[in-house]
């Protein structure tokens, strides 16, 4: 298949074209992204490479979050106008797994006996985490990474994880790990830097998905936000 990935979850932002799980074309901004203003210019360069190398979509794979509402509302409508407009489907795909694909593309060395724990910030000392378990498939050399445990917004405090340490190595990573690293502080825990969602790397996982949403699917589909959009006070002059 030829996917066209979208992931806007955090301060990053990113697009990339894959085909058959590889990825042949990406870009991105690795830093403060300005999502709205970029992400259109990522998919217009990507689509017209697209044309040039006549590679026709298959699907548009799009990292459905938790993360940062306004950058997944952004993502979310750049990838269902362009779902609507070629008439391909949607495959949402989660933000955490990303990120555990991320790592498995990293020089670190990922053993199905280590547990995964992706962390995204959610301001103050909450983090977006679940834990995974890596599955490696000899046959063909992938890692597919199982859920151990749901997606929730986590307060991190001295006993966070302090069970599950206890049994396990404990790969920490994602942009909300760095905020966690003074207070996990079990010989198990590892903490890993700038390890952060890459459309580049949605490409194997968008492959694995069996539901696509369609048309009619897409017209209802919403980002998963996990917490509610609290506003927060406006600080332009005339607009308090």
């Amino acid at each position: 298949m030829t996917i066209l990935n979208i992931e806007t979850s955090t301060t990053c932002c990113s697009a990339s074209i894959t085909i058959d799980g590889l990825s042949v074309s990406s870009v991105e901004n690795l830093t403060k992204a300005n999502h709205a203003t970029e992400l259109p210019v990522f998919i217009e360069q990507l689509l017209q490479q697209a044309k040039v190398s006549n590679w026709r979509l298959d699907a548009v794979a799009l990292s459905q979050g938790p993360g940062s509402y306004t950058g997944l509302r952004i993502g979310t409508s750049m990838a269902k106008g362009i779902c609507y407009s070629l008439n391909i489907p949607l495959i949402p795909i989660d933000t955490l797994q990303i990120l555990c694909a991320s790592i498995a593309e990293s020089e670190y060395t990922i053993t199905e006996e280590t547990l995964l724990c992706p962390m995204i910030d959610a301001r103050r000392m909450e983090v977006y985490t679940a834990l995974y378990q890596p599955v490696i498939k000899s046959s063909s050399n992938s890692i597919f990474f199982f859920p151990k445990s749901e997606v929730i917004a986590k307060v991190i405090d001295n006993n966070a994880f302090s069970e599950i340490l206890e049994l396990h190595n404990v790969y920490f990573f994602g942009d909300g790990a760095n905020k966690c690293r003074s207070i996990i502080n079990a010989k198990n825990a590892c903490f890993i830097d700038d390890i952060i969602p890459r459309a580049s790397y949605m490409g194997k996982l968008a492959e694995l998905q069996i539901n696509m949403l369609n048309d009619k699917q897409i017209a209802y589909y919403e980002p998963f936000y996990l917490k509610e959009f609290i506003a927060a006070p406006s600080h332009v002059k005339g607009l308090e």
